[in-house]
Protein backbone atom coordinates (compact mmCIF):
# COMPACT_ATOMS: atom_id res chain seq x y z
CA UNK A 1 0.00 0.00 0.00
CA UNK A 2 1.23 3.65 -0.51
CA UNK A 3 1.94 6.00 2.04
CA UNK A 4 -0.74 7.66 4.08
CA UNK A 5 -1.94 10.82 1.96
CA UNK A 6 -5.75 12.68 1.76
CA UNK A 7 -5.83 16.11 0.77
CA UNK A 8 -7.35 18.71 3.64
CA UNK A 9 -10.42 18.00 5.21
CA UNK A 10 -12.66 21.52 4.67
CA UNK A 11 -15.04 20.05 7.01
CA UNK A 12 -12.40 19.00 9.72
CA UNK A 13 -10.56 21.87 12.24
CA UNK A 14 -7.58 19.93 13.07
CA UNK A 15 -4.80 20.35 11.04
CA UNK A 16 -1.75 17.19 11.05
CA UNK A 17 1.15 17.27 9.70
CA UNK A 18 4.06 14.03 9.96
CA UNK A 19 7.46 14.97 11.29
CA UNK A 20 8.53 12.20 9.35
CA UNK A 21 7.90 10.00 6.74
CA UNK A 22 3.79 9.66 6.97
CA UNK A 23 3.31 5.35 7.49
CA UNK A 24 1.74 2.87 5.12
CA UNK A 25 -2.06 3.17 4.59
CA UNK A 26 -3.64 -0.56 6.13
CA UNK A 27 -6.97 -1.63 5.10
CA UNK A 28 -9.42 -1.02 7.85
CA UNK A 29 -13.02 -2.35 7.65
CA UNK A 30 -15.29 -0.67 9.99
CA UNK A 31 -18.76 -2.24 10.13
CA UNK A 32 -22.00 0.26 10.76
CA UNK A 33 -25.57 -0.38 11.59
CA UNK A 34 -27.14 2.22 9.10
CA UNK A 35 -30.17 3.98 9.84
CA UNK A 36 -31.61 3.92 5.59
CA UNK A 37 -30.30 2.04 2.83
CA UNK A 38 -32.49 3.70 0.07
CA UNK A 39 -30.77 7.07 -1.05
CA UNK A 40 -33.71 8.96 -3.22
CA UNK A 41 -32.09 11.48 -5.89
CA UNK A 42 -33.62 14.16 -7.00
CA UNK A 43 -30.94 15.49 -9.24
CA UNK A 44 -31.60 15.67 -13.34
CA UNK A 45 -28.08 15.08 -13.81
CA UNK A 46 -28.63 11.66 -12.86
CA UNK A 47 -30.78 8.82 -14.51
CA UNK A 48 -32.06 7.34 -11.47
CA UNK A 49 -34.26 8.13 -8.69
CA UNK A 50 -33.19 5.36 -6.09
CA UNK A 51 -30.08 3.87 -5.59
CA UNK A 52 -28.51 1.49 -2.52
CA UNK A 53 -25.14 1.39 -1.47
CA UNK A 54 -24.06 -1.63 0.72
CA UNK A 55 -20.29 -0.27 1.27
CA UNK A 56 -18.39 3.30 1.65
CA UNK A 57 -15.11 4.17 0.45
CA UNK A 58 -13.68 1.68 -2.35
CA UNK A 59 -10.80 -0.45 -2.59
CA UNK A 60 -10.50 0.22 -6.45
CA UNK A 61 -8.43 3.39 -5.34
CA UNK A 62 -9.92 5.13 -8.84
CA UNK A 63 -8.01 8.62 -8.81
CA UNK A 64 -10.73 10.35 -10.24
CA UNK A 65 -13.63 8.75 -8.50
CA UNK A 66 -16.30 11.53 -7.44
CA UNK A 67 -17.35 9.64 -4.17
CA UNK A 68 -13.94 10.51 -2.23
CA UNK A 69 -15.49 13.77 -1.57
CA UNK A 70 -18.36 12.04 0.63
CA UNK A 71 -15.61 10.16 3.32
CA UNK A 72 -14.75 13.99 4.21
CA UNK A 73 -18.60 13.98 5.95
CA UNK A 74 -16.85 10.46 8.01
CA UNK A 75 -14.03 13.15 9.36
CA UNK A 76 -11.80 10.99 7.23
CA UNK A 77 -9.62 11.40 3.97
CA UNK A 78 -10.50 11.82 0.48
CA UNK A 79 -7.31 10.13 -0.65
CA UNK A 80 -5.94 6.61 1.20
CA UNK A 81 -8.79 7.16 3.83
CA UNK A 82 -11.41 6.33 0.95
CA UNK A 83 -9.13 3.70 -0.86
CA UNK A 84 -8.47 2.03 2.70
CA UNK A 85 -10.36 2.86 5.56
CA UNK A 86 -13.96 1.21 4.12
CA UNK A 87 -17.54 0.89 5.85
CA UNK A 88 -19.95 -2.37 5.65
CA UNK A 89 -23.14 -1.23 6.36
CA UNK A 90 -23.94 -4.83 7.46
CA UNK A 91 -27.94 -4.74 8.30
CA UNK A 92 -28.16 -2.97 4.60
CA UNK A 93 -30.47 -6.33 3.60
CA UNK A 94 -32.64 -5.94 6.22
CA UNK A 95 -33.40 -2.67 6.24
CA UNK A 96 -34.05 -2.88 2.13
CA UNK A 97 -36.45 -5.68 2.79
CA UNK A 98 -38.04 -3.60 5.00
CA UNK A 99 -38.31 -0.35 2.55
CA UNK A 100 -39.72 -2.52 0.13
CA UNK A 101 -41.89 -4.17 2.18
CA UNK A 102 -43.82 -0.62 3.23
CA UNK A 103 -46.74 -0.09 0.80
CA UNK A 104 -45.33 3.54 -0.09
CA UNK A 105 -42.83 1.08 -2.55
CA UNK A 106 -44.63 1.06 -6.15
CA UNK A 107 -42.24 -1.07 -8.32
CA UNK A 108 -39.68 1.78 -8.94
CA UNK A 109 -36.57 0.31 -9.98
CA UNK A 110 -33.25 0.22 -7.50
CA UNK A 111 -29.74 0.99 -8.49
CA UNK A 112 -26.60 -0.41 -6.90
CA UNK A 113 -23.49 1.28 -6.93
CA UNK A 114 -24.61 5.41 -7.07
CA UNK A 115 -21.74 6.06 -4.87
CA UNK A 116 -19.13 3.33 -4.64
CA UNK A 117 -19.12 -0.30 -6.10
CA UNK A 118 -21.55 -2.56 -4.83
CA UNK A 119 -18.77 -5.85 -6.21
CA UNK A 120 -15.18 -4.07 -4.65
CA UNK A 121 -13.27 -6.84 -3.11
CA UNK A 122 -14.78 -7.25 0.57
CA UNK A 123 -17.97 -8.32 -1.19
CA UNK A 124 -16.55 -11.52 -1.50
CA UNK A 125 -16.57 -11.91 2.56
CA UNK A 126 -19.72 -9.61 3.47
CA UNK A 127 -21.92 -10.80 0.88
CA UNK A 128 -24.44 -7.66 1.43
CA UNK A 129 -24.73 -6.87 -2.25
CA UNK A 130 -25.47 -10.74 -2.81
CA UNK A 131 -27.90 -10.49 0.21
CA UNK A 132 -29.93 -6.88 -0.75
CA UNK A 133 -30.01 -8.38 -4.49
CA UNK A 134 -31.95 -11.92 -3.16
CA UNK A 135 -34.63 -8.87 -1.21
CA UNK A 136 -34.80 -7.73 -4.85
CA UNK A 137 -35.91 -10.78 -6.43
CA UNK A 138 -38.14 -12.28 -3.74
CA UNK A 139 -39.87 -8.67 -3.78
CA UNK A 140 -39.49 -8.34 -7.46
CA UNK A 141 -38.14 -5.01 -7.16
CA UNK A 142 -36.31 -3.94 -10.97
CA UNK A 143 -32.34 -3.56 -10.37
CA UNK A 144 -29.87 -1.65 -12.38
CA UNK A 145 -26.39 -2.21 -11.37
CA UNK A 146 -22.99 -0.74 -12.20
CA UNK A 147 -19.74 -1.75 -11.51
CA UNK A 148 -16.29 -2.83 -12.92
CA UNK A 149 -15.49 -5.91 -10.87
CA UNK A 150 -15.13 -9.24 -12.17
CA UNK A 151 -17.23 -10.56 -8.70
CA UNK A 152 -20.36 -9.55 -10.26
CA UNK A 153 -20.13 -12.76 -12.50
CA UNK A 154 -20.17 -14.51 -8.95
CA UNK A 155 -24.05 -13.92 -8.91
CA UNK A 156 -24.93 -14.73 -12.61
CA UNK A 157 -27.50 -17.35 -11.64
CA UNK A 158 -29.28 -14.57 -9.46
CA UNK A 159 -28.82 -12.36 -12.17
CA UNK A 160 -30.42 -14.73 -14.34
CA UNK A 161 -33.43 -15.53 -12.53
CA UNK A 162 -33.64 -11.53 -11.69
CA UNK A 163 -33.99 -10.82 -15.68
CA UNK A 164 -36.85 -13.33 -15.97
CA UNK A 165 -38.72 -12.50 -12.96
CA UNK A 166 -38.70 -8.65 -12.19
CA UNK A 167 -35.92 -7.36 -14.54
CA UNK A 168 -32.21 -6.47 -14.07
CA UNK A 169 -29.76 -4.99 -16.27
CA UNK A 170 -26.46 -4.18 -15.92
CA UNK A 171 -23.45 -1.45 -16.65
CA UNK A 172 -19.75 -2.37 -16.77
CA UNK A 173 -17.66 0.56 -16.61
CA UNK A 174 -14.61 0.39 -18.98
CA UNK A 175 -12.88 3.64 -19.27
CA UNK A 176 -9.90 2.57 -20.73
CA UNK A 177 -8.25 0.00 -23.35
CA UNK A 178 -5.03 0.15 -22.25
CA UNK A 179 -3.93 -1.88 -19.11
CA UNK A 180 -1.06 0.33 -17.90
CA UNK A 181 -3.09 3.33 -17.82
CA UNK A 182 -6.05 1.39 -16.33
CA UNK A 183 -3.45 0.12 -13.59
CA UNK A 184 -2.09 3.65 -13.06
CA UNK A 185 -5.18 5.66 -12.86
CA UNK A 186 -7.61 2.49 -11.01
CA UNK A 187 -5.02 0.40 -9.07
CA UNK A 188 -6.98 -1.42 -7.58
CA UNK A 189 -9.96 -2.67 -9.99
CA UNK A 190 -9.53 -5.33 -12.89
CA UNK A 191 -7.65 -4.89 -16.01
CA UNK A 192 -9.15 -3.86 -19.42
CA UNK A 193 -9.92 -7.65 -20.66
CA UNK A 194 -11.40 -9.10 -17.29
CA UNK A 195 -14.02 -6.18 -17.56
CA UNK A 196 -14.73 -7.78 -21.18
CA UNK A 197 -14.90 -10.85 -20.10
CA UNK A 198 -17.80 -9.75 -17.64
CA UNK A 199 -19.99 -8.30 -20.49
CA UNK A 200 -19.38 -11.37 -22.61
CA UNK A 201 -20.45 -13.65 -19.66
CA UNK A 202 -23.68 -11.49 -18.98
CA UNK A 203 -24.37 -11.28 -22.73
CA UNK A 204 -24.36 -15.02 -22.94
CA UNK A 205 -26.41 -15.37 -20.18
CA UNK A 206 -28.82 -13.02 -21.59
CA UNK A 207 -28.50 -10.42 -19.34
CA UNK A 208 -29.10 -7.17 -20.56
CA UNK A 209 -25.29 -5.30 -20.48
CA UNK A 210 -24.47 -2.20 -21.13
CA UNK A 211 -20.69 0.28 -21.12
CA UNK A 212 -20.47 3.33 -18.82
CA UNK A 213 -16.54 4.96 -20.53
CA UNK A 214 -16.24 7.39 -17.57
CA UNK A 215 -14.77 9.24 -17.07
CA UNK A 216 -13.29 10.64 -20.40
CA UNK A 217 -10.85 12.42 -19.44
CA UNK A 218 -9.70 14.70 -22.72
CA UNK A 219 -5.57 14.00 -23.01
CA UNK A 220 -5.37 10.93 -21.35
CA UNK A 221 -7.87 8.04 -22.66
CA UNK A 222 -10.11 10.15 -25.45
CA UNK A 223 -7.58 7.94 -27.89
CA UNK A 224 -8.91 4.79 -26.34
CA UNK A 225 -12.11 4.93 -27.41
CA UNK A 226 -12.64 3.31 -30.30
CA UNK A 227 -10.57 0.30 -29.19
CA UNK A 228 -13.36 -0.19 -26.26
CA UNK A 229 -16.04 0.61 -28.73
CA UNK A 230 -15.18 -2.33 -30.66
CA UNK A 231 -14.01 -4.60 -27.98
CA UNK A 232 -17.59 -4.18 -26.09
CA UNK A 233 -19.32 -4.57 -29.01
CA UNK A 234 -17.38 -7.87 -30.31
CA UNK A 235 -18.57 -9.15 -26.75
CA UNK A 236 -22.07 -8.32 -26.68
CA UNK A 237 -22.84 -5.26 -24.97
CA UNK A 238 -25.78 -3.75 -26.09
CA UNK A 239 -25.05 0.23 -25.49
CA UNK A 240 -22.41 2.67 -24.61
CA UNK A 241 -22.83 5.83 -22.93
CA UNK A 242 -20.15 8.64 -21.12
CA UNK A 243 -19.63 11.20 -19.13
CA UNK A 244 -16.78 13.76 -19.03
CA UNK A 245 -14.29 13.92 -15.79
CA UNK A 246 -15.36 15.63 -13.00
CA UNK A 247 -13.00 16.69 -9.86
CA UNK A 248 -15.36 18.42 -7.19
CA UNK A 249 -13.70 19.27 -3.85
CA UNK A 250 -10.81 17.23 -2.58
CA UNK A 251 -11.00 14.87 -5.81
CA UNK A 252 -8.90 17.32 -8.08
CA UNK A 253 -6.06 17.32 -5.60
CA UNK A 254 -6.19 13.47 -5.46
CA UNK A 255 -6.67 13.21 -9.27
CA UNK A 256 -3.78 15.99 -10.20
CA UNK A 257 -1.33 14.60 -7.49
CA UNK A 258 -1.36 11.00 -9.19
CA UNK A 259 -1.40 12.22 -12.93
CA UNK A 260 1.51 13.95 -11.33
CA UNK A 261 3.26 11.00 -9.93
CA UNK A 262 2.25 7.93 -12.79
CA UNK A 263 2.20 10.34 -16.02
CA UNK A 264 4.44 13.90 -15.48
CA UNK A 265 4.46 14.14 -19.43
CA UNK A 266 1.11 14.08 -19.90
CA UNK A 267 0.14 16.29 -16.83
CA UNK A 268 -0.20 19.82 -18.20
CA UNK A 269 -1.94 18.71 -21.46
CA UNK A 270 -4.27 16.93 -19.63
CA UNK A 271 -5.16 19.88 -16.99
CA UNK A 272 -5.50 22.00 -19.94
CA UNK A 273 -7.68 19.80 -21.99
CA UNK A 274 -9.99 19.52 -19.00
CA UNK A 275 -9.60 23.54 -17.76
CA UNK A 276 -11.01 24.26 -21.71
CA UNK A 277 -13.71 21.37 -21.44
CA UNK A 278 -14.99 23.18 -18.36
CA UNK A 279 -14.95 26.69 -19.82
CA UNK A 280 -11.85 27.81 -18.03
CA UNK A 281 -11.90 25.77 -14.93
CA UNK A 282 -11.23 22.03 -13.67
CA UNK A 283 -14.79 21.47 -12.23
CA UNK A 284 -18.66 21.95 -12.49
CA UNK A 285 -20.87 22.36 -9.94
CA UNK A 286 -24.15 23.14 -11.20
CA UNK A 287 -27.03 20.75 -12.13
CA UNK A 288 -27.34 20.46 -15.99
CA UNK A 289 -24.10 21.03 -16.52
CA UNK A 290 -21.95 19.42 -14.33
CA UNK A 291 -22.13 16.05 -16.44
CA UNK A 292 -21.36 17.87 -20.16
CA UNK A 293 -18.59 19.27 -21.57
CA UNK A 294 -17.89 22.28 -23.70
CA UNK A 295 -15.52 23.26 -26.41
CA UNK A 296 -14.43 22.04 -29.42
CA UNK A 297 -12.36 19.19 -28.63
CA UNK A 298 -15.22 17.43 -26.16
CA UNK A 299 -17.58 18.39 -29.59
CA UNK A 300 -14.82 16.33 -31.57
CA UNK A 301 -15.16 13.38 -28.73
CA UNK A 302 -18.45 13.06 -29.40
CA UNK A 303 -19.00 12.94 -32.62
CA UNK A 304 -16.11 9.79 -32.75
CA UNK A 305 -18.36 7.90 -30.23
CA UNK A 306 -21.48 8.83 -32.56
CA UNK A 307 -19.83 7.75 -35.76
CA UNK A 308 -18.21 4.60 -34.08
CA UNK A 309 -21.63 3.31 -32.25
CA UNK A 310 -23.29 3.56 -35.23
CA UNK A 311 -20.48 1.52 -36.75
CA UNK A 312 -20.59 -1.22 -34.15
CA UNK A 313 -24.81 -1.56 -33.97
CA UNK A 314 -24.08 0.29 -30.10
CA UNK A 315 -27.20 2.65 -29.12
CA UNK A 316 -26.97 5.58 -26.47
CA UNK A 317 -27.41 5.03 -23.19
CA UNK A 318 -28.16 1.88 -21.38
CA UNK A 319 -30.87 -0.87 -22.16
CA UNK A 320 -33.99 -0.96 -20.43
CA UNK A 321 -35.02 -2.62 -17.52
CA UNK A 322 -36.73 -5.54 -19.45
CA UNK A 323 -40.62 -6.04 -18.29
CA UNK A 324 -41.60 -9.61 -18.67
CA UNK A 325 -44.56 -10.51 -19.90
CA UNK A 326 -46.32 -12.31 -16.91
CA UNK A 327 -45.46 -9.15 -14.71
CA UNK A 328 -46.97 -7.03 -17.64
CA UNK A 329 -50.39 -6.98 -15.63
CA UNK A 330 -49.20 -6.60 -12.82
CA UNK A 331 -46.76 -3.51 -13.72
CA UNK A 332 -49.61 -1.66 -15.42
CA UNK A 333 -51.31 -1.63 -12.14
CA UNK A 334 -48.67 0.47 -10.35
CA UNK A 335 -46.56 3.10 -11.80
CA UNK A 336 -42.32 2.34 -12.25
CA UNK A 337 -39.35 4.05 -12.95
CA UNK A 338 -37.29 1.40 -15.22
CA UNK A 339 -35.50 3.15 -18.14
CA UNK A 340 -31.48 3.37 -17.37
CA UNK A 341 -30.49 6.03 -19.84
CA UNK A 342 -27.49 8.08 -19.02
CA UNK A 343 -26.05 10.04 -22.10
CA UNK A 344 -26.16 13.46 -20.96
CA UNK A 345 -24.21 14.96 -23.70
CA UNK A 346 -26.76 13.85 -26.61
Amino acid sequence: MRRVDNPPNPFDTTCREYLEEPPRAALQIFEESAASIISANNSPDIPFNFSVNPYRGCQHACAYCYARTFHEYLNLGAGTDFDTKLVAKVNAPELLRRELSKPKYRGEHIHFSGITDCYQPIEASYRLTRRCLEVCHELQAPVSIITKSFLIVRDLDLLVEMNARAGVTVCISVPFADAAMCRSMEPGAPPPARRIEIIRRLADAGVSVGVLIAPIVPGLNDTQIPEILQRIAEAGAESACYTPVRLPGSVEAVFLKRMAQVMPLRYARVKERISAMRNGRLNETRFRARMRGTGVYWRTIQQMISVHRRRLGLSGGMPSVPRPAERQAERSQRPTQLSFNFHPDE
